[in-house]
């Protein structure tokens, strides 16, 4: 799987879970509530996915719509909980009211997760200067992903920002989604872009409706061409 493109696919629950896994997913982001973009799932929902699957899960570390951290301690015995239920994976990132990186609230997690490898969510989007975060986060243990769309707007606005960033990425990789179609995948190889993040995609009946896993395969076909 190192050697392919990395599909990662948004789960709400095992039914998902299954349905991703069976359409080509290599990892899932097992989030709730998406009206608030994602939020941590139950400590619950991580044990049935779990059980239910065997590729990668990185978890959500969130517990409000936007990008404040809340209350840190309360994320952190959050993160801990989920850990001790044997997740080693995770997703977390957060701005303070400036729009730069909370570097205290993300050390507090990383530093309770040692080990664990994450990615920094789209607060990356939202960000009042997206390479200086970059360069404040380099060197971050675990750190390996941004998940990004180059623009608060989705990946159609943030596309020339994408292809740009791609030439001298190399690590942490850039996880492009949000907005992300089918139609933008062959420029975004071009350049160099070798994971890809989707949600509402593997969803033709929309958030209401399970993962679809010919949604998924379609996109697995794609990446592999």
């Amino acid at each position: 799987m190192s050697n392919r493109t990395l599909l990662e696919v948004i789960a709400l629950d095992a039914r998902d879970a299954i349905a991703a896994q069976a359409g080509g997913a290599d990892r899932l982001e097992l989030v709730r509530d998406m009206a608030a973009d994602g939020l941590t799932p139950s400590r619950e929902t991580f044990a049935a996915i779990r059980a239910a699957v065997d590729i990668p899960l990185r978890v959500m570390l969130r517990a409000a719509a936007g990008f404040a951290a809340g209350d840190v301690e309360a994320l952190v015995r959050t993160a801990l909980a989920l850990r001790a239920e044997g997740a080693e994976e995770f997703v977390l990132g957060f701005l303070d009211e400036a729009g730069n990186p909370d570097m205290a609230a993300v050390r507090a997690l990383v530093s309770a997760l040692p080990g664990c490898r994450w990615t920094f969510h789209r607060a990356i989007d939202h960000a009042a200067d997206r390479d200086a975060l970059r360069k404040e986060l380099a060197g971050a243990p675990g750190l390996d992903a941004f998940l990004t769309a180059g623009s608060a707007s989705g990946v159609d606005a943030g596309l020339p920002i994408l292809l740009a960033e791609a030439a001298g990425a190399g690590e942490p990789r850039l996880l492009v989604g949000g907005g992300l179609r089918l139609d933008h995948v062959p420029a975004l190889r071009t350049a160099g872009i070798d994971a890809f993040h989707i949600g509402g995609a593997a969803r033709p009946g929309g958030w209401s409706a399970s993962v679809a896993p010919e949604a998924v395969a379609r996109w697995r076909e794609a990446l592999n061409a």
